[in-house]
């Protein structure tokens, strides 16, 4: 275990750069945002070919991250009571379970208490993420930096764009893989990027190629847009790629790399709780700021979900897809979560999903 690290921030930027004092252990190990991406892509070990379903949990659009020999998954709850989009209903906090075999998870904690206080707005997280509109908080996605081994927690909160104009995301500095993070917990920090290519309030997915992170993120008008981040992993610096590929009426945007080539996987269509949404990619060989061309389809029906995210597991790429409840079920407690590999073929292309 490393010590902890200084980052010497001044005293009275603390909350606004996660710069400060962050607990750091652990070593670096396979995950989409947190180490260099591999060379290749493969079925995961300990994932059938067909893929593998996880249910019961109550953790939805979330991710899976690897640290030795174990697994944390992470993702947004719905039991408490929460409807997407009801003003009154409480925000029910992001969940993270440990597990050792990919198969019996154990409940850790909440990264952060959905009852406590934003400090950067000075709210509780409740009128952030949850009860005046309903907009929620959505999409954690655990990264490790790279340069000194702080685990940084994204999320984004819509309802921040749309009450006041500024971005939705939020990055929050955590203890270690399975928190707790923030500022109320003894080394976390609560910061609001600064943002300037992805300005808006959409699904996101945080990417290390090479050793420089990214955002890729849903723009409002559902197109896509990539933004190189700061040494911090913290905030943007501007000079990205809007329209990536083109491509409208699509959200949920994943990364990774197999070889020269990268490849963008997304939901298309673009779908609120869509059961049967189609999974789709693009690729680039120029780098994350593209150009970026249209792979094709990999599902129509996405196993009877829609895909959210991807999770590197023993090495290689699996898709993260929700299989929501029923179209129009603003509660998604019960919705499972199914995991199917990524594989790509001597044509450089990613097969279709075999579900």
């Amino acid at each position: 275990m490393r010590p902890r690290r200084s980052l010497k921030v001044p005293h009275s930027h603390y909350l606004r750069l996660l710069r400060g004092t962050l607990a750091t252990a652990f070593l670096v190990l396979a995950l989409f945002g947190t180490a260099p991406l591999p060379a290749t892509a493969a079925p995961a070990a300990g994932l059938p070919t067909a893929g593998q379903t996880i249910s019961g949990l109550d953790a939805h659009d979330g991710m899976i991250t690897q640290v030795g020999a174990t697994y944390y998954l992470y993702g947004t709850r719905y039991g408490c009571g929460f409807h997407w989009g009801t003003p009154g209903t409480p925000f029910c906090g992001f969940g993270v379970w440990k597990s050792t075999d990919k198969a019996s998870w154990t409940f850790v904690r909440y990264l952060f208490d959905p009852h406590g206080i934003n400090s950067w707005r000075g709210e509780s997280w409740q009128t952030t993420c949850g009860e005046v509109h309903g907009g929620g908080c959505f999409n954690a996605r655990m990264v490790q930096r790279t340069d000194d081994g702080v685990w940084i927690l994204w999320f984004n909160a819509p309802d921040d764009f749309r009450r006041t104009g500024a971005n939705a995301y939020y990055a929050l500095g955590c203890q270690g893989p399975a928190g707790p993070c923030g500022d109320a917990y003894a080394g976390g920090t609560t910061h609001k990027p600064s943002l300037y290519t992805c300005h808006d309030n959409g699904d996101f997915s945080i990417v290390n190629d090479g050793g420089t992170a990214y955002i890729v993120c849903t723009m409002a008008d559902q197109s896509l847009s990539i933004e190189p981040l700061d040494r911090w992993w913290t905030n943007g610096t501007g000079g990205g790629l809007r329209k990536v590929g083109g491509l409208t009426n699509v959200e949920s945007p994943a990364v990774f790399r197999s070889g020269s080539h990268l490849y963008l996987t997304y939901s298309d269509p673009n779908c609120g709780y869509g059961s049967g949404t189609g999974t789709s990619y693009g690729y680039s060989t120029s780098g994350m700021l593209g150009p970026w061309h249209v792979g094709g389809r990999l599902s129509n029906r996405s196993c009877s979900g829609q895909p959210r995210s991807l999770s590197w597991i023993d090495g290689a790429a699996a898709e993260w897809i929700d299989q929501w409840t029923p179209s129009g079920a603003t509660n998604q407690t019960t919705a499972a979560i199914r995991l199917e590999p990524l594989k790509t073929n001597t044509a450089q292309r990613i097969e279709p999903l075999p579900c």
